[in-house]
C-alpha cells in the first residue's frame, strides 16, 4: 500500500498542479472519480491487467468511461499518460492524494457523521456550523446511519474523531464498573 502511494504521489501532484493552473479542481476531481469507478469495475480491471489488450484500445475505453468528448485536453492527456505508463491501477491512490490537496487548497474538509438514525436538516446545519467553527474550514458533510450506535453520533473529519455514541458511553461505563 505505501509503495502504491509513493508511486502515485508524483502523478497526483502533476494532476493537481495542472488543475490548479487552469482553475479546474472540481472538473479534475470528477474525472478522477470517474476513472476510479472504472478501474474498480471487475471487467475493466481484467482488461487493464491483460497483456492482450493494446494500449490504444485501453486509452479509448478509459477516455470514453471518463467522459469522452467532454474531457478537457489536459484531463484526456493525463488518462492517456496513465495508460502508457501502465499506472491505471494506481488511480484510487492518485485520486485520494488529489482530493487531500484539493481540500487543503479550498480550505475545506470532508466530515462524515454517523448516527443511529437519519439526521434532519436542522441537525445537519448545526453540525456543519459547529465543525466549521471548530476546524476553521468549509465543511462538506456526508451523513451515514448505523443502528449499532444505539444513539448519539460519531463525527470523523480527517484524522479527528468525535465519538458521542451511546454504544461508546455504555462500553466506557462497563469498563469503569468492571
Amino acid at each position: 500500500m505505501s509503495e502504491a502511494i509513493t508511486v502515485a504521489r508524483p502523478y497526483a501532484l502533476a494532476a493537481f498542479d495542472e488543475a490548479r493552473k487552469n482553475n479546474e479542481l472540481k472538473s479534475w476531481s470528477d474525472v478522477l472519480q470517474s476513472a476510479v469507478n472504472a478501474v474498480e469495475n471487475v471487467q475493466v480491471r481484467a482488461l487493464i491487467t491483460s497483456p492482450r489488450v493494446a494500449r490504444s484500445q485501453l486509452q479509448g475505453l478509459m477516455l470514453s468511461l471518463c467522459g469522452g468528448d467532454k474531457l478537457s485536453k489536459s484531463t484526456a492527456n493525463f488518462i492517456k499518460l496513465l495508460v502508457e505508463a501502465q499506472r491505471l491501477i494506481l488511480l484510487p491512490e492518485i485520486a485520494a492524494i488529489f482530493e487531500v490537496m484539493r481540500a487543503e487548497a479550498e480550505k475545506s474538509v470532508d466530515v462524515v457523521v454517523t448516527s443511529a438514525f437519519d439526521l434532519n436538516d436542522t441537525q445537519k446545519q448545526k453540525i456543519t456550523a459547529a465543525m466549521k467553527k471548530r476546524l476553521g474550514r468549509e465543511i462538506r458533510l456526508n451523513c451515514e446511519t448505523d443502528q449499532k450506535l444505539l444513539g448519539g453520533i460519531v463525527i470523523r473529519a480527517g484524522d479527528k474523531v468525535i465519538d458521542g455514541s451511546a454504544r461508546t458511553h455504555l462500553s466506557e461505563l462497563a469498563n469503569a464498573l468492571a
